[in-house]
């Protein structure tokens, strides 16, 4: 057998002869033959291919749990793992770019813009559907908060009402000129408890929460669950909520496509709810023209995106409900759903 030595293994493979130590102790990567007398490591040729493979997913910052696991696959389903890892990783990154971008544009602010020329006009309402025998979730919109919360389990309507009622002070109260997201933040730590009371102590009880708070120019938003959030703005409709869903982690994964995700039968199985993981929040400029629509999955799971912007482009608010709502129960109705449509328009004169 062609033997090299760790020190001439370490240079072809471009891994250090401390990092080698490490995988063989790890079990990653074993020598092919130590030295009984004196412990020297060294290593086959044939080795090579397996050791620069370390070394592309160690650049590629994957945990060494993970690049074992990757390592003992046939190539196919190493790439399949290797795709899934970087789409999670890709997702995670986006959502820390949308926190730098907010962080900077906080930070350079000029405090004396203006931020009373645009307010809301806003429309809410939550439908039994044509299946479920009683209707747990809540909407909510006003001045400054716009809500939808879908409940789960015996309880669900207690909790879903609980945790928008309990955000219903930040529509009279007002607002700090900073830190609007630490007030949110803290107001749905007290949403949070208030779905507990409410639950009694039976974890099958929960609830998602997608609120979006007025501050003048821009919308504060805070999302957990699979209830979404979508902005149509000059024509085009972009979501602007991830859901917290097992398939939408496949998705992220690549190891589901969307059409397959409309039938998949875990669905509607969520990794977060209300009290379970941390929400998204972040910030949202806001321009004149724009239309925000909250909804639960009973708006989503049934009525495809594109029916979604071909409603929202037309209509006041009310009417944009009330056929979102009518075309969630033609095609069959088979859970609650709520909508809230906010139009961003100029404060009037």
């Amino acid at each position: 057998m062609d033997m090299l030595t760790i020190g001439a293994f370490a240079r072809a493979c471009r891994l250090s002869p401390k990092a080698l130590r490490l995988y063989d102790e790890l079990e990653l990567l074993r020598p092919a033959w130590v030295d009984p007398h004196t412990g020297y490591r060294y290593y086959a040729r044939g080795q090579l291919e397996q050791a620069r493979l370390v070394a592309w997913l160690r650049r590629l910052g994957m945990p060494l749990a993970r690049i074992r696991e990757v390592c003992a696959l046939e190539p196919a389903a190493a790439a399949g793992e290797i795709r899934a890892y970087w789409a999670r990783v890709e997702a995670e990154t986006a959502v820390r770019r949308d926190l730098a971008a907010f962080l900077v544009d906080h930070l350079t602010e000029d405090p004396r813009k203006d931020t009373t020329m645009l307010e809301l006009r806003y429309f809410a309402h939550s439908d039994r559907g044509l299946v479920r025998p009683a209707n747990q979730d809540t909407a909510y919109a006003g001045t400054r908060l716009l809500a939808v919360a879908d409940g789960c389990g015996p309880a669900g309507a207690l909790v879903s009402s609980a945790a928008v009622e309990a955000l219903r002070f930040l529509d009279t109260e007002e607002l700090p000129a900073g830190g609007v997201l630490n007030l949110l933040e803290d107001a749905v730590q007290g949403a949070t408890e208030a779905v507990r009371d409410a639950a009694d102590g039976a974890d099958e009880n929960g609830t998602t929460l997608t609120a979006l708070l007025w501050t003048g120019s821009r919308l504060a938003l805070v999302h957990i669950g699979d209830s979404r959030a979508y902005l149509l703005r000059d024509g085009e409709l972009f979501r602007i909520t991830h859901d917290h869903t097992v398939v939408q982690s496949l998705i992220d994964e690549g190891r589901l496509t969307e059409e397959e995700a409309t039938t998949h039968p875990q669905r509607a199985l969520l990794l977060k709810a209300l009290g379970i993981g941390t929400p998204d929040l972040r910030l949202h400029d806001a321009a004149p023209g724009d239309r925000y629509l909250l909804c639960s999955d009973g708006l989503s799971g049934v009525v495809p995106d594109a029916r979604i912007r071909q409603i929202l482009t037309t209509g006041t608010p009310d009417a944009a409900v009330q056929a979102l709502v009518d075309s969630a129960n033609e095609a069959g109705g088979p859970d609650n759903v709520s909508c809230v449509v906010a139009d961003v328009v100029r404060e009037a004169s």
